[in-house]
C-alpha cells in the first residue's frame, strides 16, 4: 500500500476534526492559524527539553491543524505546494540574501 498523498491527509484530517465537531459552526481562520502556531511552541519546548517523542508529535499536530484548516477552506494546499515549490525554484540562492 502507497502513503496517502497531501490531499488525502488533508481530507483525513478535517474528516476526523469535523466529526468530533470543531465544525459544527464557521471557524475563526484568525484563532485556527494560532493554534498552528500554539502546537510549534510546543514543539520548540519539547525540543528545549530534548523531548524527542514529544517533539515528534507537535509537528504532527501542527501538521494535522494545518490539513484540517485547508480542508475547511477548501484549499487544494497539495496543489498550492507545488505551485510554490517550482516558485522557489527559480529564486536565487539564499533568495539573493547575503548571510
Amino acid at each position: 500500500m502507497s502513503a496517502p498523498t497531501i490531499k488525502e491527509m488533508t481530507e483525513l484530517c478535517h474528516a476526523i476534526a469535523k466529526s468530533k465537531g470543531f465544525w459544527d459552526k464557521p471557524r475563526n481562520t484568525g484563532e485556527a492559524l494560532m493554534l498552528v502556531v500554539t502546537e510549534l511552541a510546543e514543539a520548540m519546548e519539547a525540543h528545549r527539553k530534548q523531548d524527542d517523542a514529544n517533539f515528534k508529535e507537535e509537528l504532527a499536530d501542527t501538521f494535522i491543524r494545518l490539513f484540517d484548516l485547508c480542508g475547511g477552506m477548501g484549499i487544494d494546499i497539495e496543489a498550492e505546494i507545488l505551485k510554490k515549490c517550482d516558485k522557489n525554484k527559480l529564486r536565487p540562492y539564499k533568495h539573493g540574501k547575503i548571510c
